[in-house]
């Protein structure tokens, strides 16, 4: 007696997304269920390929299907489809589902860091990504990447942007003299947030991930009034200044109404590369306790490793040069938990959206 698609399904339901809490056949994902003899053939498909738990999610579909009388084969294949949190009136920008800022209270935390390794980890899980540096003071994602081009226009003055290790940046670094300081006021500065959104050619990306400046200025304001925001990482040290600081940007998010994804402690500990031992130098822990006073998320913990310094230098981030280094590790880890948090919040705003 061959097995039945309702038999498949149930077998399914047993199968838990851990970060929305309800089983993959009630959520949607399970597709194009076909049955050859004792053979099963299926689709999961995710909010997004970037998955924490992707691999055990399919591993565990594959054996509760294979466990039927009558199954002799059971294979899931793993597709995903980027959710989009909605607007609330703001309008979005075409082709972008999300965007995401990464923001820290001070500077010299590692945020632009942070940003970048995001960007890629994202990208290297298969996730279509766009980088867009608005720390118009501070311009550096160009020299992180490895950028030296300048962005292009097309013939109806749309800039192209210039990519590097396959996504697509733009930067205020691409357009001034390297010497050359930005001294602008508030209007300026939402000029530049408006044509770096809508005036670049990003095509189609599930994420767009945003340098922010340091500090609670007018920038993450600007962004907050003009389009939707899918919401904020926050980048600390466990040095108790760096964590006081970025209490304020947490409140500022929460004030603009986005979404805080979580916190990310950088520079957390270092491991001598000789004796192996660990040294605290701007402490342990204080990212993570922040989080939980706060009722965060708290991402991950990234160590200290002179690698993520000199790959910056030289245009070649830690996640491309050294994925496999603990701080490389470190930083994918936080890309699939940003993923994750993303992909609630969208659930959250579809539910509310279902019962309005």
């Amino acid at each position: 007696m061959s097995v039945t698609q309702e038999q498949v399904l149930d077998a399914l339901r047993a199968v838990q997304d851990p970060d929305l809490h309800k089983d993959i056949v009630t959520l949607g994902f399970v597709k194009d269920v076909a049955i050859t003899g004792g053979e099963v053939d299926f689709t999961i498909e995710l909010t997004t390929p970037a998955c924490p738990v992707r691999d055990e999610m399919k591993a565990e579909a594959e054996r509760r299907v294979a466990a039927l009388p009558g199954v002799s084969a059971a294979r899931a294949k793993m597709t995903a489809d980027v959710r989009t949190r909605g607007g609330f009136g703001r309008q979005a920008v075409p082709g972008i589902r999300n965007i995401v800022a990464v923001g820290a209270g001070k500077g010299g935390v590692g945020k632009s860091t942070t940003a970048v390794n995001l960007a890629l980890a994202l990208s290297a899980k298969g996730a279509r990504v766009g980088l867009m540096d608005a720390d118009v003071y501070g311009p550096n994602i160009p020299q992180m990447l490895g950028i030296t081009a300048a962005p292009e226009a097309t013939e109806t003055k749309r800039i192209i942007p210039p990519e590097g290790h396959g996504i697509r940046v733009i930067s205020m670094g691409m357009l001034v003299a390297p010497d050359q300081a930005v001294i602008w006021r508030g209007p300026m500065l939402h000029g530049a947030v408006q044509q770096f959104m809508r005036d670049v050619e990003w095509g189609e990306l599930d994420y767009l991930i945003v340098d922010l400046p340091p500090g609670t200025g007018d920038i993450a304001l600007s962004m907050a009034q003009s389009v939707p925001m899918a919401g904020a990482v926050v980048v600390t040290t466990p040095q108790g200044v760096s964590v006081s600081d970025v209490r304020k940007a947490v409140g500022m998010f929460r004030q603009l109404n986005i979404p805080v994804l979580g916190v990310v402690e950088n520079m957390s500990d270092f491991a001598c590369p000789h004796c192996g031992q660990h040294t605290d130098i701007f402490g342990h822990g204080g990212g993570k306790k922040m989080a939980e006073d706060m009722g965060l998320p708290f991402l991950g913990a990234v160590p200290i490793d002179t690698r993520v310094r000199s790959g910056g230098d030289e245009g070649q981030p830690i996640v491309v040069a050294a994925p496999e280094s603990p701080a490389g590790a470190a930083f994918i880890e936080v890309a699939g938990k940003v993923a994750a948090q993303i992909s609630v919040q969208a659930m959250r705003v579809l539910r509310v959206i279902q019962t309005a």
